[in-house]
């Protein structure tokens, strides 16, 4: 039996498959750390550690004439999002309504991706994860007070990174503000400014919910590691009469191998 314990769910198949569409629907889009840095996995619930090739000596009490080293691992951590749906909307849904109300799926989604874009980006410390910006080695570079200049700062990124021998193609993961400004913006002449961070990258832009600013980074591989042990998925927690109580859940580790690889542009300030 999955530990998700579906089956135990008052939920039909066809219920099933809507509440997973949604989730899939609404989870997609905003996976930036997943589109940027290496992704390895799912490797299931069990999987509880990364290897990270290492160890430290311990105290040998009791071991006479003999070393002891431990094993260094990275503990994976489980993140859940919660919400509930109402049993007669599902049921509606059964005898197949259009407009069945699934949006505690979609806002259970959204919290599920702002908090792993912030755990891989930003960090956690409570996780036991460094993100890439605090680990970044490079001074982060000022976007200025005007989007216009979005295409210098990235320039001026890409610049440093390759001067220091970390090739491309880069990507660039963009917080909400910011790419909304970009995705908005024509420069002189009515060239798109999304084409042009573009050339300079050689790599996706992607819209990154959770990220403050923006991060440069390359995609050359092996700078940065996701390993997956649960992915996305959905589960189920309890019901009464009117309504089930269901979550999203995963587990994960991440690792910055190579702190010079990726730098910080900080958010327009106009």
């Amino acid at each position: 039996m999955s530990h998700l314990l579906r089956s135990h769910a008052p939920i039909t198949d066809t219920a099933w498959a809507l509440i997973d569409e949604e989730a899939k629907t609404r989870l997609t889009p905003g996976l930036a750390a997943r589109r940027l840095v290496d992704f390895s996995g799912p490797l299931g619930w069990e999987h509880s550690a990364t290897n990270l090739g290492r160890v430290e000596t311990v105290p040998n009490d009791g071991l006479a004439g003999v070393t002891a080293r431990r094993r260094r691992v990275l503990p994976l951590v489980e993140l859940k999002s919660s919400f509930s749906l109402d049993r007669e909307e599902l049921l509606a849904g059964d005898r197949g309504a259009e407009d069945v109300d699934l949006d505690p799926v979609a806002l259970a989604a959204i919290e599920m991706v702002e908090a792993e874009n912030k755990a891989v980006f930003h960090g956690n410390a409570a996780l036991g994860f460094e993100g890439i910006v605090e680990a970044s080695t490079h001074p982060e570079i000022s976007s200025g007070d005007t989007i216009d200049a979005y295409p210098a700062a990235v320039a001026q990124a890409v610049e440093q990174l390759l001067r220091i021998g970390i090739g491309g193609p880069y990507g660039l993961a963009l917080g909400r503000e910011d790419y909304t400004a970009v995705v908005e913006t024509g420069e002189h002449g009515g060239y798109p400014l999304l084409d042009h961070l573009r050339k300079i990258l050689g790599g996706p832009i992607v819209w990154a919910p959770g990220v403050d600013g923006a991060v440069v980074l390359s995609l050359r591989g092996g700078d940065f590691l996701f390993e997956s042990g649960q992915d996305l998925a959905v589960g189920y927690s309890t019901h009464d009469a009117q309504s089930v109580q269901l979550y999203i859940e995963q587990s994960f580790s991440f690792r910055v191998v190579t702190p010079e690889a990726a730098i910080r542009v900080t958010p327009v300030t106009a």
